[in-house]
């Protein structure tokens, strides 16, 4: 009998670690409600709890989820149900690794052990090499290196009956009602595991088939909507995979190409934990960014979806009322950010761990370093999205702005903050500086 530690993983299907607490019969499952998801937004922590709740719903109740540090949760349901071995997914971001070097060291001087199966990926971040055993710097050749590896199939669903029950001490619903008090969105995402199934494959059904031609327009629903249930753990990558792999065309290699670029950047955070705070590359001089009491108003500007530039303002609105925002737009609100008001692209990063239901450690970090050139395979800074251009082109009848921002055709709205052009130039002066600084050295 095994105890089945849930992490980035609360599904029952294609989920190796569950199988393995399972292989000799029913096993025991529990979820660390820690310190650090106390620290996550009001709407991570509801959604979250959803998650969990939908869990136990599947499983008959038997979930249990405790308040505590997960090292001491663990420990004390392997000991409640005399388990000699827990099974977990290997995480590879700085903090999961911390958390399984924690647990694993309390199960053992306990003389238990941990054991860990499988990873949130179709391949674990390491393991894509070159012949030489050195990692991949560039997208291109990494995805290709990353599909000739592969991946399993998916693995059988778990048996929901095969649970032994695990006391809870977390109130989920009152979790649930914390969250969306402290940080309400306009509408709550889907939660539960099947109907999540179930949306995927009428995508790839109905909708997939569009992906390519119009997944930059925000103001068509074309996209897959996977971002939340694979930051969950709802949906394993290799489900995904299983399913646009046996479909020709550009579309389904397109999506594959986008779970790429998600295992590349969860590599690169692997590989350069200090990533998730520093930049990879130097690219600006330090006096290149804003600071001070007008660089708090442009943040906040920016932040409440009031730039006066409607592409702009349209995906910070987004974000607010509903956790996510069009990947499109993602780009050039970062890159506005970034290069029009010149603040470094750590602040950016952290509102959006806040603000996002889709948050990615990896993505997220790496995303943000991919718009200021500054990490892996980044844009060049020199690539500044003009948000006006941005909009006549894949906003063309401006029915993603009028969603969002009601006021843009009426004196309500603002002027534009900045000059996009000039501004455009002080960050390529910066640019040349930076460089300039760099060769002298």
């Amino acid at each position: 009998m095994g105890v089945w530690w849930i992490r980035r993983d609360a599904r029952l299907a294609d989920n190796p670690a569950l199988l393995a607490a399972q292989e000799d019969g029913p096993a025991a499952a529990v979820f660390a409600w820690s310190r650090g998801v106390h620290l996550w937004s009001g709407r991570r922590r509801a959604h979250l709890a959803r998650v969990l709740w939908s869990l136990r719903e599947d499983t008959g109740g038997a979930v249990g989820v405790r308040r505590g540090d997960p090292a001491d949760v663990v420990l004390a349901v392997a000991r409640e149900h005399d388990a000699r071995v827990v099974f977990a997914a290997r995480e590879a971001s700085p903090a999961g690794i911390r958390a399984q070097d924690a647990v694993a060291a309390a199960l053992a001087s306990d003389g238990r052990e941990l054991r860990l199966v499988g990873t949130p990926y179709a391949v674990a971040p390491g393991r894509v090499v070159k012949t030489d055993g050195t990692e991949y710097k560039v997208f291109t050749p990494f995805s290709h290196a990353w599909r000739e590896h592969g991946w399993r199939i998916p693995a059988p669903a778990a048996d929901p009956t095969a649970f032994l029950p695990t006391t809870s001490d977390v109130s989920l619903d009152q979790e649930a009602a914390r969250g969306d008090a402290d940080d309400p969105l306009a509408a709550r995402h889907e939660f539960r595991e099947a109907r999540i199934r179930e949306a995927w494959a009428s995508y790839v059904e109905t909708g997939l088939d569009r992906y390519a031609a119009e997944r930059d327009r925000p103001d068509l629903d074309s996209v897959s909507h996977l971002s939340v249930p694979l930051a969950y753990g709802q949906i394993h990558p290799r489900t995904v995979l299983a399913a646009t792999g046996a479909i020709r065309g550009e579309a389904a290699r397109t999506l594959e190409s986008e779970l790429a670029w998600r295992e590349f950047h969860a590599d690169v955070l692997f590989r350069h934990p200090q990533a998730q705070r520093a930049s990879l590359t130097a690219v600006m001089p330090d006096d290149a960014w804003a600071a001070g009491p007008e660089a708090d108003a442009a943040f906040m500007a920016w932040r409440d979806g009031r730039t006066g530039f409607p592409l702009v303002d349209a995906g910070m609105r987004q974000l607010a009322a509903t956790g996510t925002m069009h990947n499109r737009v993602r780009m050039v609100v970062a890159s506005f950010l970034v290069k029009d008001l010149h603040l470094p692209w750590q602040r950016g990063a952290e509102h959006f761990r806040r603000a996002l239901l889709d948050y990615d450690h990896a993505q997220n970090q790496l995303n943000w370093q991919w718009v200021a050139g500054t990490g892996r395979d980044a844009a060049p800074f020199f690539r500044i999205f003009n948000p006006t251009a941005q909009a006549d082109r894949f906003d063309p009848d401006r029915d993603y702005v009028r969603r969002w921002v009601s006021e843009v055709d009426t004196p309500a709205y603002p002027t534009p903050m900045l000059d996009h052009a000039a501004e455009r130039e002080v960050a390529l002066a910066d640019l040349r500086r930076g460089k300039a600084g760099r060769a002298g050295r």
